[in-house]
């Protein structure tokens, strides 16, 4: 029997999930969104690319939350886009009560699904979403350090003109600002980053990967990146549902690891059919460590905005 996840929110990222999914031929898709005809739309119109690309996963939209019974993963990518004038606080609150009505429906539906969020503020979003589902820790995490490793290993690409299959890096901390790039362990073919690039060029690097969504919005002028958001997330299904036990830097509920606790923040994490199958604590330089406790705490400062 084919899998089945569903996806919550048939914006750009979702529909880029979703389709993503399908083309990979990982599960079949229910497409969920409160506008109707949008993930209706965006369903039909992926799944009449099957021919041509050769899948035969079936995809749906609706807007009824109910569809998602029987799913496997649900994928959160609903939620709003920080507008101009609007604070990070104003953002978080108004996520926080799409997100919070979303898991309600998920414990309702699919209430032995596991979570992966992909809503800003996504370190908050995910803890949010943990509490309000009651879920075991290990089947709630987020996307965000595979894509902000994805992005600083394509810097570097860039920089050094070397194919970024040859660059071993991760980020791990909140996602944005609060980032812990790993520099320490970055490796170009098996070298240290810090031998081939001057601490300038490597803080400026650091610098672009932490406003890399920013970047993109500049350039888009309306609307925000969804092309490797969406890979991120799609890498995070196809490792729980092929049980694949990838290493992936995620936003996970931490409960003592790297000394923290009651926090979710990212770390790198074994991703298997059952969630989080284990937490890789990696030895940390003292300037990685502060950082990455430094990232801890501004996450619970916002989770302490949080009405629950």
């Amino acid at each position: 029997m084919r899998a089945k996840i569903a996806v919550f929110g048939a914006g750009n990222v979702g529909a880029e999930v979703a389709r993503r999914v399908v083309e990979k031929k990982l599960a079949d898709v229910v497409l969920v969104d409160i506008l109707e005809g949008i993930p209706q739309g965006k369903a039909l119109d992926i799944l009449q690319s099957g021919p041509i690309e050769g899948f035969d996963c079936n995809i749906r939209g609706t807007n009824d939350p109910s569809e998602i019974s029987g799913s496997d993963v649900v994928v959160v990518t609903a939620g709003l886009a920080r507008k101009p004038g609007m604070s990070r606080d104003d953002l978080q609150a108004a996520n926080a009560k799409i997100v919070k009505g979303i898991v309600e429906n998920i414990k309702k539906f699919a209430p032995g699904s596991i979570i992966i969020m992909v809503t800003n503020p996504l370190d908050v979003m995910t803890y949010l979403a943990w509490k309000v589902s009651g879920l075991d820790r290990r089947k709630v995490f987020g996307m965000a350090g595979l894509l902000d490793t994805a992005r600083m290993i394509t810097f570097i690409s860039e920089e050094l003109n070397i194919p970024s299959s040859k660059i071993d890096a991760m980020v791990l901390g909140g996602h944005g600002d609060l980032m812990v790039p790993l520099i320490s362990r970055t490796k170009v073919n098996g070298k240290p980053l810090e031998k081939l690039l001057s601490g300038e060029k490597i803080d400026a690097i650091i610098k672009r990967t932490a406003n890399g969504g920013a970047e993109i919005v500049n350039l888009l002028k309306t609307g925000s990146a969804y092309y490797a958001p969406s890979s991120s997330a799609a890498a995070m299904v196809g490792s729980v549902l092929k049980n694949k036990g990838n290493v992936i830097p995620s936003a996970v509920i931490l409960d003592g690891a790297y000394g923290l606790k009651d926090v979710c923040i990212g770390v790198p994490a074994k991703i298997g059919r059952n969630g989080i199958e284990k937490i890789i604590e990696l030895q940390l330089t003292d300037d990685e460590k502060a950082m990455l406790t430094r990232s801890a705490n501004s996450v619970k400062e916002n989770i302490l905005k949080l009405s629950l």
